[in-house]
C-alpha cells in the first residue's frame, strides 16, 4: 500500500492496474450493501484515493478547467498532477466502467426477480453492519446515541419517509453528492445511501436508458439520449460538488470524532436494512420467503468473504 500513496508516476502497466482496480471498486459500490471504500483496502489504494480527493479544491479544478486559455497549458498540467489526476482519472475509468457493466445486470434482476435480488441486498448490508460493528466501541452515552440516531434515520428514509423526494433535479444532484461520500467510507456503500434515499431503482434504470440511448444514436439520433443524459450529468454534477462538501464534511467528522462518527454509520447501516425489505415486496409465501433467506445467506458468505480478504 505504501507505493500508491508515494503517488508514484503512473506508466502504461500502472495504469491499466489501477484501472482494474476502479474496476473492482465500481462493481462493488454498484451493489447495495458492498462498500467501495473496503474494496480500495483490500487493492491497496485506499490511502491515496483519499489523499487525492481531499487535495481536489474549487482553485485546482479551476485551474484544469483553464487548459484551453492561452498560455495556460503548463499551470492545467501541473494543477491536474497536483491533486493526483492521473491516478482519479484511470481509477474512477474503472469505476465508471464497473458501474455501468453491472447496473446492467442489475436492473433486469431488480424488475424480474425482486424478492431474491433484494434478498441479496439484505444479506450484503446485514453483513456489513456486522463488519463495521467490530471497529465501533459504543462505550460512551454519547457514541451509543449516535447510532440510535444513524439507525433512527435509515429505517425513517428506508420506509416511507424518502417517498416524499421528488424525481426533479435537486434530488438527482443531492443522489450523486451523497453516494460519492461512500468512496472515503470502508462498509458503507453508495448504492445503499442511494437505496435509503430511494433513488437507487432509479438511477439504474436512468443510467441503462442512457447507454441504451448512445448506443442507438447513429440510426435514431440524440433525441433519445438528451433525457437520461442530463440525470446522468446532473447526478455527476452533484458527485462533484459532493468532492468539495460532504466528502471533506464525512473526512473531518471521521478526523474529529471518528468513534462517533462510525457509531452514526454503523445505526444508519442496521436502520437501511428496512429498505430491502421493502422494495422486494414479500406477499408471506413460504416461497418469497426461502428464496429471500437464501439470497441473503449469499451476500453474507460475499462480504465475510472481502473481510477475510482484507
Amino acid at each position: 500500500m505504501s507505493d500508491d500513496v508515494d503517488r508514484p508516476p503512473l506508466g502504461p502497466r500502472r495504469t491499466v492496474v489501477t484501472y482494474l482496480k476502479g474496476a473492482a471498486m465500481g462493481a462493488a459500490d454498484a451493489v447495495p450493501g458492498v462498500s467501495g471504500g473496503t474494496i480500495a483496502l483490500l487493492v491497496g489504494v485506499y490511502e491515496r484515493l483519499v489523499s487525492a480527493v481531499a487535495s481536489v479544491t474549487p482553485g485546482a479544478v479551476a485551474g484544469v478547467l483553464a487548459l484551453p486559455l492561452p498560455g495556460r497549458r503548463r499551470a492545467a498540467v501541473a494543477a491536474f498532477r497536483g491533486f493526483d489526476g492521473p491516478f482519479l482519472a484511470a481509477l474512477g475509468a474503472g469505476v465508471l466502467t464497473a458501474v455501468v457493466v453491472v447496473t446492467r445486470v442489475l436492473g433486469p434482476l431488480i424488475d424480474s426477480r425482486p424478492v431474491p435480488t433484494f434478498g441479496l441486498f439484505f444479506g450484503l448490508i446485514g453483513a456489513s453492519a456486522l463488519v463495521l460493528a467490530a471497529d465501533v466501541s459504543l462505550e460512551t452515552p454519547g457514541r451509543a446515541g449516535a447510532m440510535v440516531a444513524g439507525a433512527v434515520a435509515g429505517f425513517v428514509l428506508s420506509g416511507e419517509g424518502s417517498a416524499a423526494l421528488p424525481a426533479g433535479p435537486a434530488t438527482t444532484v443531492l443522489a450523486g453528492s451523497v453516494a460519492v461520500s461512500a468512496m472515503i467510507l470502508p462498509g458503507v456503500s453508495g448504492s445503499l445511501l442511494l437505496l435509503v434515499l430511494r433513488q437507487y431503482e432509479r438511477m439504474v434504470d436512468t443510467l441503462r436508458r442512457f447507454v441504451d440511448a448512445l448506443v442507438a444514436a447513429p440510426r435514431a439520433g440524440l433525441g433519445p439520449v438528451v433525457e437520461p443524459g442530463t440525470t446522468v450529468a446532473l447526478f455527476v454534477t452533484g458527485a462533484v460538488v459532493g468532492l468539495f462538501t460532504v466528502a471533506h464534511g464525512v473526512r473531518l467528522a471521521l478526523d474529529r470524532r471518528p468513534e462517533a462518527t462510525l457509531a452514526a454509520l454503523l445505526g444508519l447501516v442496521v436502520g437501511a436494512l428496512r429498505a430491502p425489505v421493502v422494495r422486494a415486496g414479500l406477499d408471506g409465501s413460504s416461497g418469497d420467503v426461502v428464496a429471500f433467506a437464501a439470497a441473503a445467506l449469499a451476500g453474507v458468505v460475499v462480504v465475510v468473504a472481502i473481510d477475510r480478504l482484507t
